[in-house]
Parts: structure tokens; sequence; C-alpha cells
């Protein structure tokens, strides 16, 4: 008996199988379709093949247009003798026949668009949605078939087609010719309404509704309707970055089949249902669609002037103070300005991937590591493969195997992160093969970006989950901005102001550009009126003379000092406070009170000042970065030589905020980020961004020149200020305590350090100091003893200072009057 119920269990267990064995059979089968059909070349077939269809059927239709009746006359499709006149023969004469005469009329022509649009999709181009396409031009065919039926009726048929004429025909009949026109009417404007967002919008105005409430209604239900695309055109190709598809592991090899991989100690992988390797499903980022932003931005509803809404302007007598009042004309850079660099062959294959991990697995049991788990997560540049490691193995061993895998890979660049911050698991981070460029198009048109509510937001690229990631500079407060040369400071100083260009009205922000490359920054010269500040008395805004480096850091020490007084009367603590009670009428502009907008300095080699002026730089900027980020100035500063003598420690104490592009060395990174890691980057914008004891990589957005050009130029071509921001005059040299020098007490030395400047025409400090053998102190004291006198003229920043005596014979007459 025992034995015949084992076997009635094994016959049982057989049977259970059969029908497990079916559906793997049939996944398999779905498995190989999307493969076949996820295949370059099937797509390009198919392409090939929507647009030949396109191609024929608008010929076609065309043809019959001319000579259709003449065809249709004499057509025999079974007869090879009779020829068609229709360019595309007999078929396309039969088609053209169906679709215009008997269907919908010229409205037909609909479906080239929709064949057309099957045929961008399929090579992977993708600036027309698919669906909606497919469901407006069904829509749009149909009411414009029972439309021009209805206007023309039977004599002119071809242009309504039988189908359109006798629907028209019943509506009539039913009810009355009146109301056929009104309903076609209504059907045209709903269709508008909800084709065309800026539509709705535009009504409200008209008609004096609230714009701001109804566009918060409008874009929530844009944002479903844009989920509910996404599902229907997700792409099911290969791993194209550019399009964020999400994997799953049955599609990245039918080995892994969603199983887990099992590492044995002879190097062999088995498939368990309790390990394996997975690929993380990258959401794709939501963009606001383009029409969207250029309508947010052309009304001005994306403006962010803080009004604080918990202070009602009811409690005031007047309306709040507008601070774009004067500008209120002004239009946001529209987002067709920016080009989109997306690269056809940025992808990351499923071989690719899968040889990686094999190479992974390879390289650390070859050193007696074990892995219980893998997973990878595509990234625009790299690739992140998160390990769980054996119980028992140390961290420390798989870290010192960094060489190693890069030798395995044969790839540049590896970093490992270990452990994960908050994970659980090691980090490798791998190179992909073909990067993708991530163009400032596509940060930009963002949602994360769209809908930040900083002060001064900032998207300076994307995550490795193809997140575009976006800071507020107020609340860095800094930026310091490192890194070798030609690996993406410049363009990533470009994307920062752009950012601010698209988000921003030029009342709120306010820039001050120290360029001694004299190339980099002088793209905006042209927005000078609109964004920039300036000393007064100058006529560049664009500062590339060392000297009045110097002068402008010193009027922004006065300017801070003065926003300081400001804020100490109106009994606040920073600018959004202070901004707040003066929108709402709490300060009185007679006592000096005024809107303060930000002030951004970006100084883009900092290096050179550092080498030419010295201490003149670094104790202005240190003071600025300690105190200026309560009344809204910030400092971005950017240089290509990470060294402890340029990156000083007063200068890395001020700036927690800071980046790190690819740098030659470990000590350079150490330098910049306190950590290793940047000299491991791979350069052309991958960088690594530091705040606090958090460091994130990204791939830093790209903006090229002529796209400044065109955002620069359409800010210059609108309405301006009468001039730039005017900083305060900075104090001179007399205020400092020139003029107050008593010559009664002169220095021993003083008649003979001036012979000897007068004798070699340079009045130098150290040259007092080296020719008389005395200290820094008392040569200085002496130089301005000099220049009280009025033997030398004044500091003139790392040049020598002008001798105002012509020879040796002038100084003595001029000694004895002294």
């Amino acid at each position: 008996m025992a034995v015949k119920k084992t076997q009635t269990t094994r016959k049982t267990t057989t049977r259970k199988r059969k029908p497990a064995a079916k559906k793997k059979q049939t996944e398999s089968f779905i498995v190989k379709t999307q493969k076949t059909f996820n295949d370059g070349r099937t797509r390009l077939l198919l392409a090939g093949l929507a647009f030949f269809l396109a191609f024929i059927i608008f010929l076609a239709f065309i043809s019959y247009l001319i000579s259709g009746e003449v065809d249709q006359s004499q057509l025999d499709l079974a007869n090879p003798d009779v020829e068609a006149n229709n360019l595309a023969g007999k078929m396309g004469a039969s088609l053209a026949h169906l679709f215009i005469y008997e269907w919908f009329g010229i409205a037909s022509f609909s479906i080239v668009l929709i064949l057309s649009v099957i045929g961008l999709h399929l090579f992977n181009i993708k600036f027309i949605p698919l669906g909606k396409t497919i469901n407006y031009s069904i829509v749009a065919t149909l009411w414009l078939s029972v439309t021009l039926s209805f206007i023309f009726g039977n004599e002119y048929l071809i242009l309504g087609g039988a189908h359109g004429y006798y629907l028209s025909s019943w509506l009539v009949s039913f009810l009355g010719t009146t109301g056929t026109a009104f309903l076609l009417f209504i059907l045209l404007a709903a269709f508008i309404l909800f084709t065309f967002d800026n539509s709705y919008l535009w009504l409200v105005h008209v008609f004096g509704g609230d714009e701001k409430k109804e566009l918060v209604k409008v874009k929530t239900v844009i944002n479903k309707q844009k989920e509910e695309d996404e599902l229907d055109e997700e792409y099911e190709g290969p791993l194209t970055l550019g399009t964020n598809i999400n994997l799953d592991t049955n599609e990245l090899i039918e080995t892994v089949d969603r199983k887990h991989l099992l590492i044995h100690d002879d190097g062999k992988v088995e498939n368990r249902d309790d390990l394996g390797f997975e690929v993380e499903n990258t959401v794709k980022e939501d963009r606001v669609q383009e029409s969207e932003v250029k309508s947010d931005l052309e009304s001005g509803l994306i403006l962010n002037v803080e009004k604080n809404e918990d202070i009602q302007a009811e409690e005031f007598d007047e309306e709040p103070y507008d601070p774009t009042k004067e500008l209120s004309n002004y239009k946001f850079p529209p987002i067709e300005l920016l080009d989109d660099h997306k690269a056809l062959d940025s992808e990351v294959t499923n071989e690719e991937l899968l040889q990686n991990k094999n190479k992974i697995i390879e390289t650390l049991k070859h050193y007696k590591i074990e892995i219980t788990k893998i997973k990878a997560t595509v990234g625009p540049t790299i690739t992140l493969y998160e390990i769980v490691p054996a119980p028992g193995v140390r961290i420390s061993k798989i870290k010192n195997l960094e060489d190693d895998i890069a030798l395995s890979l044969a790839a540049l660049g590896i970093r490992i992160i270990a452990p994960m911050p908050g994970r659980g698991t090691i980090g490798i981070e791998v190179p992909n093969r073909n990067p993708e460029i991530v163009s400032m198009r596509s940060v930009i048109s963002s949602l994360n970006f769209q809908e930040s509510k900083y002060d001064l937001p900032i998207v300076l690229g994307k995550t490795i989950s193809n997140e575009s990631f976006v800071i507020d500079l107020a609340k860095m407060p800094h930026l310091l901005v490192a890194g070798a040369t030609g690996q993406g400071k410049s363009v990533g100083l470009n994307a920062i102001i752009a950012s601010l260009l698209y988000k921003k009205h030029p009342a709120e922000v306010k820039f001050i550009f120290v360029d001694p490359k004299k190339v980099e920054l002088t793209l905006y010269e042209k927005i000078e009126k609109h964004f920039l500040a300036k000393l007064p008395d100058t006529d560049d805004a664009i500062i590339t003379d060392n000297g009045q480096v110097i002068s402008t850091l010193n009027s922004m020490s006065k300017e801070m000092d003065n926003r300081y007084n400001l804020l100490k009367l109106a009994s606040v603590r920073n600018i959004k406070e202070y901004n707040t009670k003066f929108i709402n009428r709490r300060l009185n502009p007679m006592k000096g009170h005024r809107y303060l907008p930000y002030l951004i300095l970006v100084i883009d080699e900092f290096a050179d000042l550092i080498m030419t002026a010295g201490k003149e730089v670094e104790m202005p900027i240190a003071r600025l970065a300690q105190l200026a980020r309560a009344i809204g100035m910030h400092l971005i500063v950017a240089t290509q030589r990470p060294s402890t003598n340029i990156i000083t420690g007063t200068i890395k104490a001020n700036f927690p905020a800071r980046i790190a592009f690819k740098v030659a060395s470990m000590i350079d990174s150490r330098t910049i980020l306190d950590t290793p890691g940047a000299n491991q980057l791979i350069g052309r914008g991958d960088m690594l961004i530091s705040e606090g004891s958090d460091i994130t990589r990204l791939q830093c957005a790209f903006i090229d020149t002529p796209e400044l050009e065109k955002i620069t130029s359409y800010i210059s071509q609108q309405q301006a200020y009468g001039s730039a921001y005017i900083l305060p005059e900075p104090d001179s040299d007399e205020d400092s305590g020139i003029a107050d020098i008593d010559l009664s007490k002169k220095d021993e030395l003083f008649e003979d350090a001036a012979r000897m400047i007068v004798l070699h025409q340079q009045g130098s400090t150290s040259l007092i100091q080296r020719k008389l053998s005395i200290g820094y102190n008392r040569a200085g004291r002496i130089i301005d003893q000099l220049e009280a006198a009025g033997i030398v003229g004044p500091f003139e920043g790392s040049k020598a200072r002008q001798v105002l005596m012509p020879d040796e014979y002038a100084l003595e007459q001029f000694l004895k009057t002294i």
C-alpha cells in the first residue's frame, strides 16, 4: 500500500508540472518575440514599411483627386491590359476610391499622418506622441467628414465621402440644419479644449477667471494623462538611456529568468529562487510638455516672486508691491531655444550588462570573495552594480580590488563605494561604452525643475537613476567648482546660469561676472541691463581686469553691510523675510528701504586671482562667504587648480557645497571634496557634488554656445531697465588711512627709500624690503609714507606703483620742502 501511494504521488506531481512547462514555453515564445521586435534591424524594417505605405497612400490620394473618375470608369483589377492613371497603380486607385469616395473624403489624409508617426516612433524619434496622434486623428477625420458633407452636400461628395454625407443627412433630418450646425460647432470647441491645454486658460482669462487656480487644475489633469501616455508608449527596445526604459529580469537574459544567481566555490553560477541578478527599474522621469512650458513662461505664471500667502493683502490699504511691474511684459526664454543633444547610439545593451556582471563575479571569485546578490542600475554615463557580499567577507578586501576589476572590465574610471550609504550593499560604478549626452533641454523641461519651489533653483544634470538633480543655491549657500582643464567646469557654470535665467525674473536676481580669461562669460554682455550688476562709472559689466576685481569685492562688502543695516531696521533675520515685508508695504521707501534682489558673484578662474592679488582677493571672498548668506549674496567660484595654496582652509570652511569634475590625482580630489573619487571620474561632464557629508555622482547637463547666444539674444530683445544694477562706490585708499599719515614722523630710511625708488623707477614694497634689508611691515609703512608725500602713486593691484618723480634732482628739490 505504501508503494502505491508513492506511485500515485509521483503521478500527481508529474501532472502538475505539465501546465508549468507549457507556461514556460509560452513565456519563452513571448520573450523570443519581444527580442525579435526589439532587434534594431526589425524595427528599421518596420519603420521603412510604415514610411513606404504612407508615401504610396499619399500618392494614391493625390492622384485620385486628379483622375479618380476616369480610373473608376475603366478600372478592372483582373485584367492586366487595363492600366490606371493613378500614380500608385490599380491598388492605389482602389484604396483611394474606398477611403475618399466611399468613406471619409479628403479627411482620409489623416492615415498618412498616422503611418508617418508610427515610422518615426520605430526610429525612436518621439517628439510627437503616438497615442494622442492616433486618437486625435480619428476624431478629426470623423468630424471633418461630416462637416464638409454638411456644408457642400452631395454636389462635392469627394470632400466628405459617402460616410459623411449619410451621417450629416441623418443629423439634419433629426436635429435640423441649425441644430446640426450648432452640434458640429460644440464638437469642434470640445476638440480644441481637450487638444490644446492653453485654450482653456485663454477662455478663463477672457471671462475674468483666476488663471493660476485653473492652471493648477489643468496641470493635475495633464500629469494623469501623461502617466497613461507613458504606459502606452513604453519603449520595448534595447536599453537606450535617452528613453529611461524599465527593465524586467526575464527581458534581460533567459538564463536568469526571474531567478537569482548562486556562486559556488568552483566558479559555477547556479539558478536559484532566492538569489539573483536584478536590474533596478528606472522610472521614466516626468517631463512637462514643451507646449505647457512655453505657455507658462510666456504668460509669466511660473514667476517665483515671494508674496507670502500667509499675509493677506486685505490687511493693508494699498495693493502689494510688485517688483516685476517695471518689466511686467517680460517673457521667460522658451524651451525651443535649447537643443536636444541625445545621441542615437547611446544605449546600454543586455549583452553589455551581462558581460560586466559575469566579469565582476569572476574577478571576485579569483580572490575567493563570494556574493549573494548583484543588481544593476543603468545611468546616463555609468552603470552601478550593487553587490551583497556573503557573511564574513571584509569590505576592505573588495575595496582593494578596484584596479583588478578595472583591468578585467577594460574600463576607465571604476569607482567602488563601500559601503553604499543606507543600502547595506557595495557599489561598483562602471562607465558605459556609449555614454549619453544629457541635454540642458531635457533637465529644464523636467517636472523636478519646473515645479520646484526653491528660491534659487539650479538643475545641474541627471543622477545615476536618470532623475534631474535640482538644488537650491540659497540654501547651499555658496558653491566651489573645481576640475582639470577641459572636463566641463565652464559648461557647468553655464548650466547654473541658464537654470536661473529660465526660472527668475530680472527683478529677482542679479549677476556679477568675473572672467579673467576674458572669453568664457562674454556671451552675457547682451543681458547687462536685465540681469547684470556693475560698479558705477564703468563701461564693461563683465569684469576681466584683476585690479577691478578687488574694487568689486570691496563694493560687495559695502553692499552687504548696507543690507544688514536695512535688515536691522526692519527687525528681520534674512532677505526672504525682508522682501516679504517690503512687498506687503510694511517698510517705508522714504527711510531707505527697497526691494533687494539676489546677488550672485560668479568667478570663472579663481587661481589666476589668487596668483596675482593673493590675500587682497581671498580675504574679501572669505568675509562674503561667512556673512553674505542671510542677505541674498551668493558666490560661485570655479578653478582648474585645486591645490592647497589656491583652495585654502579659509575658503573651504565657508564653501560647504562643492562640485568636482575629473582631476589628475587623489590629492586634488581630497583638496576639493575631502575624500578621493574625483580622480576616478571619466571626464566630459562626469562630476561629484558634495553637500556636507553626502556625495552624489551626476552627469552634468550640456549647453552649447549657440544655445546660450539664442537665450541671451531672446532676453536682450525685450524691454530692459535703464542701466545695469549699480553697486555702491567702494572705499578709496584715502578712506583707508593714507591721508591721515603724519609726514613729520617719517621713518629714518624714508629718504634712502625715496632715492632708491626714483633711481629704479619702480614703486615696490618688496624692492625696499630687499635693498634696505628690513621687514615687510616696515617697508609697507615706508611705501605708505612715500604715497602720502606724493613720491609714488596709489596701489594698483598686482602692478608696481607709479613713480611720480622723474629723476633724482627733482626728488632732492622736493625733499627740501618737506
